[in-house]
């Protein structure tokens, strides 16, 4: 059985609100509820109008709440824009609030630029204090000690599963000393995938927190009724990425039928790789691809992900990944 669970970054689509947006994470949440999706995710991104899931904690309580079993988290929280200790107090209320519940996913990225990021209130002095943050939301998290004179109240003693996530061999390296399960970025930035995954399980030492690695690979899945139709659906976000690597960042772009004819062949190159972990079309065609993904990284886990601009097809295409991914587990329990 290969866990699958899904990332949604609450895309606000060209002509809609980010009020409709946040309607549109809820009742994709409730629907993936009830397709099996072991867990549901969502990103801190700041000044960015086609993302509304900035804050990402309160949208983390909401989904929760209008759930009652999946597991639900941040992939990820941005942990050089806050301290450990607010991020302690949110996620342990949370986990207070829904037991069992919560997942923190940590990254090391400001998600955003830097004059943001200094509106953020972050440090510029280009210190990395990632592994010595990580080390204290940990030990907030944890039972206390004797003598500790700071408690994170929620927080303390709810043990809330902290996961690495990371684009680059850095995450998995650390992931795998401190012996927490690691999530990749293959979604956008799938250069170090192979190595990364490699390194993580090479290098795991087993943790209070985790006895033997887990390694998450996180795919684009744009699936529909035919190839060229998924073909289609997928085109909003190529736009999207496109847009932002080129200083553009704006609401979610509504699909289009000849995408090189409006971006050139040099941005449809670009953006290929770096969305080349992707399954797109219809169901057979994307369980090929997601057959071939799990064979190449052997993944514990997958996480799907994908901004499409109708919020029907969007649902229809985590739909038809969660049957797929039901043949699949259903095909390898069959072969055991």
């Amino acid at each position: 059985m290969i866990p699958f669970s899904l990332l949604d970054l609450s895309p606000v689509p060209a002509g809609h609100s980010v009020r409709e947006a946040l309607a549109n994470t809820k009742d994709l949440a409730q629907h993936a509820e009830q397709l099996g999706y072991k867990r549901y995710w969502m990103a801190e991104h700041h000044n960015m109008r086609g993302i509304a899931s900035a804050a990402t904690a309160v949208l983390i309580g909401h989904v929760a709440g209008a759930t009652s079993t999946m597991r639900v988290g941040s992939g990820g929280i941005m942990l050089p824009n806050h301290a450990p200790l607010v991020i302690a107090e949110q996620f342990g209320t949370l986990a207070e609030l829904y037991p069992d519940r919560i997942d923190l996913g940590l990254g090391r990225a400001p998600g955003t630029d830097m004059q943001t990021a200094r509106a953020l209130r972050r440090s510029m002095d280009n210190a990395d204090n990632f592994p010595e943050d990580v080390l204290e939301l940990l030990a907030y998290l944890d039972d206390p000690t004797d003598g500790t004179k700071i408690l994170s109240v929620p927080g303390v003693g709810t043990k809330v599963p902290v996961w690495i996530l990371g684009s680059s061999t850095y995450g998995a390296q650390m992931a795998a000393h401190y012996g927490l399960p690691y999530a990749f970025a293959s979604h956008f930035a799938p250069a170090e995938l192979s190595n990364a995954s490699k390194i993580y399980r090479r290098s795991f030492r087993p943790s209070k927190y985790l006895e033997k690695s887990h390694f998450m690979l996180a795919a684009n899945v744009f699936a529909a009724n035919t190839d060229e139709e998924g073909a289609y659906l997928r085109t909003s976000m190529q736009q999207a990425f496109i847009n932002l690597r080129t200083g553009r960042p704006g609401p979610l772009p509504a699909p289009v039928a000849d995408l090189e004819a409006l971006v050139g062949p040099v941005a449809i190159k670009m953006v290929e790789d770096a969305l080349r972990i992707s399954a797109v079309g219809a169901p057979e065609t994307v369980k090929a691809k997601l057959l071939e993904l799990i064979a190449t990284y052997e993944p514990d886990e997958l996480i799907f992900t994908g901004q499409i601009h109708d919020h029907q097809s969007r649902k229809r295409s985590f739909e038809i990944a969660a049957k797929v991914m039901e043949q699949i587990n259903g095909e390898r329990q069959a072969a055991e």
